[in-house]
């Protein structure tokens, strides 16, 4: 008999093969080791299927290799051992039996607790929340959830709760609050899925107890350094959840998912190279079995895209880039060298209609901003609603509510699905308050344009709207444009604007303008820019525009051309 058949039979096989695979990295005991963290916490959430795709896949990210050698014999035993592990006293959860006032009980690992309530992560791999009554506890069930960024697919935001009305509003006061240390910007939105509340800041999410505030788990991963973008300053915009899977993107473009029961990290995917000054900070979208996001870097001068993976797998199932390449159709939009850092990033989440399995995201603003010299033409698919179909990202219509925009009128906004009589009979309607000041309806089966209406009090760019939808722009709205002298990336415009650009090119690069007055100057010819320091991998400090693609690769020396942008908003 050989010796694998010998082992395959032995009754201690699964330990024999977490001694040889696993505890070198995470300890004899599972309890953690130099090199690997404890897994005898983790394992109790995840399913044996979750666990046979680790021991497959690995997770690379975080440095534990794959095992595809394993027979799948071995690794029925392994984990059937794992479960056997336990958290070594005082290291972790400890395993209790919890007495139910209808009689029942329930056995598993308790997460938190207090004289009030109880989080406990029960042997069926789901979390239990349990409120205090007498010597025993009340299981605790959640009203309505709210799983995505929006509430639901079709963008809504409304929750049938009825328990707050207008009569009541007015006594609503805090329970409790929960502080998340390490952000001083917090742009989430709250989502909450069988009485469990997911919040995120960068590279962080955290499971609450929603009803009392206690943290279940919380996932951390270290900020990036050198990173460039609004994620560098702590902005994450919060999850998808999906199954027992929870989803969200990392500061430099990555996507991963998590255990939603304990926190586990299953799979990590790079979207994007952050050295190419990609971020991320949107809420992904789970739409069937896939999970769809987008990416910020819009100021950086990056290409925006949607992207679809499978949430199983992690593998990217299709893209779509929301500027064309030269010579792609729309391209001939694009006049100049603008095509070449063009923006147009997806930094907000889409909507989705399950009935037409199409996809509906807004994009933002081209690059730079406020300067459309080198951009000439309509700028597609800028400030537009893409519809795509969901299974292949294929776009079906578009619709653009700011062509060449130098407004910085991203149209991020939500593009709600809303069904309604439409001129007497159903339609299938999109409607978005853009930023532009006018509200659209469009039919979302063709992005057919219905109606166009100001909103805003003060809307000077644009005296209306054509039939089509498209803007009728004021004479003399535009900014003016002035070329400098051997500035070969960029067209400042005001002096407020040169301004404005040197204060954020001091935040990020330092850069120095050879004039530095507040003031429009005297000649063009002694309106010169230079920078004084730069990195590699950072953008120009004023147009945003990868440093890479302006000064070349070397980073010498500091170039003789500079650029300026006026900027306030994320992209």
């Amino acid at each position: 008999m050989s010796g694998s058949i010998a082992f395959a039979q032995t009754p201690d096989s699964g330990r024999q093969v977490f001694v040889n695979r696993c505890a070198a990295c995470h300890g004899s005991d599972g309890n953690g080791g130099e090199l690997g963290p404890a897994i005898a916490t983790r394992v109790p959430a995840l399913t044996d299927e979750n666990l046979a795709s680790l021991f497959r896949q690995g997770l690379p990210a975080a440095g534990m290799p794959p095992f595809p050698s394993l027979t799948d014999s071995e690794t029925r035993e392994l984990i059937r051992y794992l479960r056997t592990l336990r958290p070594r006293s005082g290291s972790g959860p400890v395993r209790k039996k919890i007495s139910l006032i209808d009689g029942g009980a329930i056995e598993g690992l308790v997460l938190n607790q207090s004289s009030l309530d109880l989080q406990l992560l029960g042997d069926d791999r789901k979390i239990h929340l349990l409120r205090t009554s007498g010597n025993s506890y009340r299981a605790v069930t959640s009203q309505a959830d709210w799983p995505s960024y929006n509430g639901n697919t079709i963008g809504s935001r409304y929750s049938p709760l009825a328990q707050i009305t207008t009569s009541n509003v007015s006594r609503v006061v805090p329970k409790w609050i929960f502080s998340l240390p390490n952000t001083s910007h917090l742009q989430v939105t709250p989502v909450v899925v069988d009485g469990v509340m997911y919040v995120t800041s960068a590279n962080e999410c955290y499971a609450l107890d929603a009803g009392a505030g206690r943290e279940i788990w919380h996932y951390q991963r270290p900020r990036t350094k050198g990173l460039v973008g609004n994620a560098a300053g702590g902005i994450n915009r919060g999850v998808a959840v999906a199954g027992d899977r929870v989803f969200m993107v990392t500061d430099h473009a990555h996507l991963i998912a998590l255990n939603r029961f304990s926190g586990a990290l299953l799979w990590e995917t790079e979207m994007a190279d952050w050295h190419q000054n990609y971020n991320a900070t949107g809420a992904p979208l789970a739409v069937g079995p896939l999970v769809v996001t987008g990416t910020s870097g819009g100021d950086e001068g990056v290409r925006g895209f949607v992207a679809a993976f499978d949430q199983v797998t992690d593998k990217e199932v299709w893209r779509f880039w929301t500027v064309p390449r030269p010579g792609e159709p729309k391209s001939e939009t694009w006049q100049g060298k603008g095509i070449e850092h063009p923006g147009a990033t997806t930094w907000l989440t889409g909507t989705y209609d399950p009935d037409l399995d199409t996809l509906y995201w807004p994009t933002g603003n081209p690059s730079p901003d406020l300067i459309g010299d080198d951009r000439g033409g309509d700028n597609l698919y800028s400030d537009s609603v893409v519809a795509l179909d969901a299974k292949t990202g294929t776009l079906k219509w578009h619709f653009q509510f700011t062509p060449h925009d130098v407004w910085d009128y991203d149209a991020q906004e939500t593009p709600a699905l809303i069904e309604a009589t439409w001129q007497g009979r159903p339609r299938k309607l999109l409607v978005q308050a853009n930023r532009n000041g006018f509200f659209y309806v469009l039919d979302r089966t063709d992005g057919k344009f219905l109606l166009g209406k100001q909103y805003a009090k003060n809307v000077t760019w644009a005296r209306g709207l054509t039939p089509e939808g498209r803007p009728i722009v004021r004479t003399g709205t535009r900014r003016r444009s002035i070329r400098r002298p051997g500035c070969t990336t960029c067209r400042p415009t005001t002096s407020a604007a040169s301004s404005r650009a040197r204060r954020w090119s001091g935040k990020l690069e330092k850069a120095s303008w050879a004039d530095r007055s507040n003031r429009r100057p005297t000649s063009r010819r002694s309106e010169s820019c230079a920078r004084s320091t730069f990195r590699p991998r950072a953008s120009c400090g004023s147009c945003r525009r990868p440093a890479r693609s302006i000064h070349g690769a070397a980073h010498s020396a500091p170039p003789a051309e500079s650029c300026s942008s006026e900027k306030t908003a994320e992209r």
